[in-house]
């Protein structure tokens, strides 16, 4: 009798265990194909060209809707010949470059954020508020950091 009910427990480990692979796997598959419209995905060069395609679309748009996106690029512009100026090693000119891109980086995931959030809906909602103020205290955190490295630099 006990060796039955081992077996069976076994074959019934087997069995769930079978479900949950079965069902893992048929939930991946529908979620790949969902991914796009026609249930084909872009792969290789096709892909790598759609994405930058999009990157760049997110890049226009950002300039075009996002007052401190532009105030960040023409920073950054402004800032580019004071990197080439200055008397500084190869590794300080990387972190002067960096901390600008960093800033833009972080700036463009505030948007999204915030463009996401817009559209969800314009009512307050404690969730959405606190959303955009924390993806705006790491624009701020974002522009601390810039200035302590170019301080860094320039100064020491």
């Amino acid at each position: 009798m006990a060796n039955n009910a081992q077996g069976a427990g076994r074959c019934l480990v087997c069995a769930l265990a079978y479900r949950m692979f079965y069902n893992s796997y048929s939930v991946l598959t529908v979620r790949y194909m969902s991914e796009t419209r026609s249930g084909y995905k872009n792969r290789g060069v096709t892909r790598m060209f759609k994405a930058g395609f999009y990157s760049y679309k997110g890049v226009v748009a950002a300039y075009r809707y996002e007052a401190a996106f532009r105030q960040e690029i023409i920073l950054g512009l402004l800032l580019t010949p004071v990197v080439i100026w200055v008397d500084v090693t190869v590794l300080e000119r990387v972190a002067l470059i960096c901390a600008m891109l960093l800033v833009l980086i972080v700036e463009l995931l505030n948007s999204g954020i915030e463009s996401v959030v817009d559209r969800v809906g314009y009512e307050h909602h404690e969730l959405a508020g606190r959303a955009k103020d924390m993806a705006s205290a790491a624009v701020f955190i974002s522009l601390i950091l810039f200035g302590v490295v170019w301080g860094g630099v320039l100064l020491f």
